[in-house]
């Protein structure tokens, strides 16, 4: 058994990631502002910002899954700059100082995506400069610091990139297209063939577990984390809609009208101080307008683990946990 710390347990994968570890039987403690409600796991109300409740929670323990992050699509850059990077830098100093062994970095793919298709790709260098947006960038400089503090002799870290990651009660990715679905404002960019793939939750969270148990000689990389399916977007988005019971989206908005209006609305967002999320940002318009998928061959050998949730099962399981959620009707 392992004492091991997972931050941001109050999210989907966060949970569900604390959640396995204490099946498996670990000591497991969580950090985050809002209960995580896994049962077993010792609860931290607090933030990875405040240096005492962080040094309290890495006491004792043996390794770090850090989940912790703002993951919003707009907001003001030193918000994202005082969680995404001071966060993670202080976690790191104090796992440090705490003796900690091992640090699995959640990160994200988009540290590497420039706006570009990416085909078949690997798990480029993070590149701050040239991210889109204010979490993507902040996180690529969150995964440079972790990955600079790996040290054969004391604290080691990996990064793990899930893509796109999806599944029953995701209120990220799941919740905002049925959101929009319902309200009619899903449309297809472009004639939505770009291929994208994504990360059923128990395929991402079984990554996570087999990063903590890696062999040694895959620290101190990063490692893009997919299903390994691409499809189409517009299957992607039929599939959810369908899966979630709402409308299948069928109207098409041309791919570079989508991103001249999110960067507009990008620009308007940031100097006035309009309520909730914009309609569409430059980078969400890119995601839905661009391929990207992966190759998995170098994570699957140096992580030793292959998803066993495929995609078309991956919807069966919406579609199960949607209709349990359907209020019952009286006969």
């Amino acid at each position: 058994m392992s004492r091991l710390l997972v931050t941001g347990a109050s999210g989907m994968l966060g949970r569900a990631v604390a959640a396995r570890l204490v099946a498996d039987g670990h000591d497991v403690r969580t950090l985050q502002r809002s209960a995580s409600r896994v049962a077993g796991a010792h609860d931290i109300g607090g933030s990875i910002t405040d240096a005492g409740c962080v040094r309290s929670a890495l006491r004792d323990r043996d390794a770090v899954v850090h989940l912790a992050a703002k993951v919003t699509i707009t907001g003001p850059l030193a918000q994202f700059e005082e969680v995404n990077v001071g966060g993670t830098r202080l976690l790191l100093d104090e796992a440090r100082a705490a003796g900690v062994a091992r640090f699995v970095h959640v990160s994200t793919p988009s540290v590497a995506h420039h706006g570009r298709s990416l085909t078949g790709a690997g798990a480029g260098p993070a590149d701050p400069g040239h991210a889109r947006g204010s979490y993507a960038r902040t996180k690529a400089t969150a995964e440079l610091l972790a990955l600079a503090a790996d040290d054969p002799a004391g604290l080691r870290v990996i990064a793990v990139r899930p893509h796109i990651v999806w599944g029953p009660g995701d209120t990220q990715l799941v919740g905002r297209i049925v959101d929009r679905a319902r309200s009619g404002r899903l449309p297809v960019l472009g004639d939505g063939a770009a291929l994208i793939d994504t990360t059923y939750v128990d395929n991402a969270v079984d990554a996570l577990v087999a990063a903590l148990d890696a062999d040694v000689a895959a620290y101190g990389s990063p490692y893009v984390v997919t299903n390994g399916e691409p499809r189409p977007v517009v299957e992607l988005l039929a599939g959810i809609c369908a899966a979630s019971g709402v409308p299948v989206p069928r109207r098409h908005v041309p791919a570079g009208l989508a991103r001249a209006a999110g960067s507009v609305l990008d620009v308007a967002w940031r100097t006035f101080p309009l309520a909730g999320e914009p309609p569409l940002t430059r980078f969400v318009a890119e995601q839905l307008s661009t391929a990207h998928w992966f190759d998995q061959r170098r994570t699957r050998d140096a992580l030793g683990w292959t998803p066993l949730v495929g995609l078309d099962e991956g919807l069966e399981r919406l579609a199960g946990w949607t209709a349990r959620q359907a209020p019952a009707v009286a006969p």
